[in-house]
C-alpha cells in the first residue's frame, strides 16, 4: 500500500462517485471485488475513502461499471490524481507547517470544485480579502503567534485568490451579513481598501455579492458561516464547510448539504440584489476614508 494516505474528503468524494457508478452497473461490493480480485471489505474502504485508489484499479472498476461518458472517466481520473497526490505536488504543501489538515483538505478540494456559496457573518471571505485585511484576521485569530508564520499564512490566503481568475475561474457567490462591512478588521483605512477591492471584484462576471442588511432583522444564516461546493456536473456530491473556532467540519450527507443549499437561498432572496449591494459597499467604503 502506498505510504502516503490520501485527504479523507477527497477520498470520500471519488468513492462516493464509484459507489454510485457500481449501483447504476447494478453490481454488488462482492461482484466489484472480484473485478480486482481483492476483499469486500477493500470495495468498502475505497468507497467509504479510507484508502488510496491505484490507476490500474481504477481503470478496471471504471471498465467494469461501464462508465462510457469521457467527462465521468476524466472527473474519476483527475480525482483519483489528485487524492492519491495529496498536498506533494500542491503549492500549499511548502505551507504545510501553518496549515491544518481541514484547511488543506479545504484548498485542495477549492482547486477542484466549480462554484463557492458562501454565507458570512462577520468576515469578508477569504478568496475576497486584500493582504492587509487578512493579516489583521490572521493576528486577531492567535492561531499563528511568530512573523513567519503570520507571513505564510497570509501568503496562502493570497495564492488561493489565483482560483478567481484565468482561463476556468471559480464561481462565486458570497452573501455577506452588513456587519461585515462594518466590523473594523484593522482600522479605517484597511477596511476602506477592503470595501473599495470587495466592490471592483464583484463586478466580475464570475463573482456575486449581495449584502443581507440589518433591516431584515432574525434569519435562520445568523448562526454562522458556512461554504458550500459545487462540483462538474458529473458530480452531483456537493459538500459543506462549516466554520468554527476550534476547527471546521465537512458534511456531505445529502440531507445535509440540502438543508444548506436552502439556507443560501433564504440568505440570497432575503438579501439586497447585487447592484443595490455594490452601492452599499461604496457608500460605507467612502465612510472610512482616511
Amino acid at each position: 500500500m502506498p505510504s502516503v494516505k490520501p485527504s479523507t474528503v477527497l477520498g470520500r468524494q471519488l468513492g462516493d462517485e464509484l459507489r454510485r457508478f457500481r449501483e447504476q452497473a447494478g453490481l454488488s461490493t462482492a461482484e466489484a471485488a472480484e473485478v480486482l480480485d481483492c476483499t469486500k471489505g477493500k470495495i468498502s474502504r475505497i468507497e467509504n475513502g479510507h484508502v488510496p485508489v491505484r490507476t490500474p484499479d481504477l481503470i478496471a472498476l471504471i471498465h467494469a461499471y461501464d462508465v462510457a461518458e469521457p467527462e465521468a472517466r476524466e472527473r474519476l481520473a483527475s480525482l483519483a490524481r489528485t487524492a492519491n497526490r495529496r498536498r506533494r505536488e500542491g503549492w500549499w504543501h511548502q505551507y504545510g507547517s501553518v496549515l491544518a489538515d481541514t484547511y488543506r483538505d479545504y484548498i485542495e478540494m477549492e482547486t477542484i470544485c466549480d462554484g463557492i456559496k458562501t454565507f458570512q457573518v462577520q468576515l469578508v471571505p477569504g478568496l475576497l480579502q486584500t493582504p492587509e485585511y487578512g493579516r489583521a484576521v490572521t493576528v486577531a485569530s492567535r492561531a499563528w503567534q511568530t512573523p513567519e508564520e503570520i507571513d505564510q499564512f497570509v501568503q496562502v490566503r493570497l495564492a488561493r485568490q489565483e482560483r478567481l481568475t484565468g482561463d476556468d475561474p471559480l464561481e462565486l457567490w458570497a452573501v455577506l451579513a452588513e456587519g461585515v462591512l462594518h466590523q473594523q478588521v484593522g482600522g479605517q483605512a484597511v477596511m476602506h481598501d477592503q470595501l473599495e477591492h470587495l466592490a471592483n471584484l464583484a463586478e466580475r462576471p464570475n463573482i456575486t455579492v449581495q449584502v443581507l442588511p440589518f433591516s431584515r432583522g432574525a434569519h435562520p444564516g445568523m448562526f454562522g458561516p458556512y461554504l458550500l461546493l459545487s462540483f462538474p456536473r458529473v458530480s452531483a456530491l456537493d459538500l459543506v464547510l462549516t466554520e468554527t473556532p476550534t476547527g471546521n467540519i465537512w458534511m456531505e450527507r445529502e440531507s445535509e448539504v440540502a438543508r444548506y443549499r436552502d439556507l443560501f437561498d433564504d440568505a440570497r432572496t432575503s438579501a439586497l440584489p447585487p447592484t443595490d449591494s455594490l452601492s452599499l459597499i461604496r457608500r460605507i467604503a467612502k465612510e472610512y476614508r482616511p
